[in-house]
């Protein structure tokens, strides 16, 4: 089983940010020209890069479709992008966009039906976005909760065919507190399909940590604020957790 690190970009307005917690009104600017942020992490090795569209997230309308593109056509490696994705339309924007894997988080509740026929028609290249608030599934830019718990919503996904999740525990992110590591190992048991850790990575050792539950069925892990703000180098990171995985 391999483990992959997605190097995290945000984009509000153009931008690329971190939220903390989730919270809009707690944004920090980190580069205002994300292709060069693309760059920067294929030259540092990244061999996947995880974008999300925070104005689509939350509006549903896709602002920053077109840095999409120009982040796309700029990276060598693989685009896994969410944010706003609730019909097929703006499933094949971004597909045809040149993003290689899409994210759908807030239409998982709201319209399994979609999901369903995404899945059919795309396969794997399809990814289901669960994201946690105390053990419920939160939704359109984190400014709802549902009642619907984390671990039976993954388990009605993979029902309809989904391979890989992507968990975020949204206490966790952008506080450079650590993964819910527990958590993550539970919901990757439960649902017998691939998770992507996200939210709360600090250090390379959080990842070796998660790394050594790639058997599990963890299989990567989302890292954002600890890139921009040098709490962890990706060079040394990708090193790291190659040898914990036994990639």
């Amino acid at each position: 089983m391999t483990f992959t690190l997605y190097p995290a970009i945000d984009l509000r307005g153009g931008n690329c940010v971190r939220l903390f917690q989730g919270d809009y009104a707690r944004e920090t600017v980190y580069d205002t020209d994300p292709v060069a942020v693309v760059r920067r992490f294929v030259d540092q090795g990244a061999e996947w890069l995880h974008v999300v569209d925070l104005d689509a997230a939350r509006t549903g309308v896709a602002a920053n479709l077109e840095v999409i593109k120009k982040m796309a056509a700029a990276a060598p490696c693989p685009l896994q992008v969410g944010g706003g994705v609730r019909d097929m339309e703006r499933l094949r924007q971004l597909l045809d966009a040149g993003v290689q894997r899409v994210v759908i988080g807030s239409a998982a509740v709201d319209n399994p039906a979609f999901v369903k026929e995404a899945l059919a028609s795309f396969g794997d290249r399809i990814a289901v976005g669960l994201d946690a608030r105390d053990g419920m599934v939160a939704t359109h830019g984190w400014l709802d909760t549902s009642n619907v718990p984390v671990e039976r919503l993954a388990n009605e996904m993979a029902a309809l065919g989904a391979e890989t999740f992507i968990f975020t525990d949204i206490a966790r992110d952008g506080t450079l507190s650590g993964p819910n590591v527990d958590a993550i190992r539970f919901l990757a048991q439960a649902c017998g399909r691939q998770v992507i850790a996200s939210g709360g990575v600090r250090s390379s050792a959080d990842l070796t940590e998660l790394a050594r539950y790639a058997k599990d069925g963890v299989a990567g892990a989302i890292v954002g604020k600890a890139l921009y703000t040098g709490a962890i180098r990706l060079k040394e990171a990708l090193q790291a957790v190659e040898k914990e995985a036994g990639v």
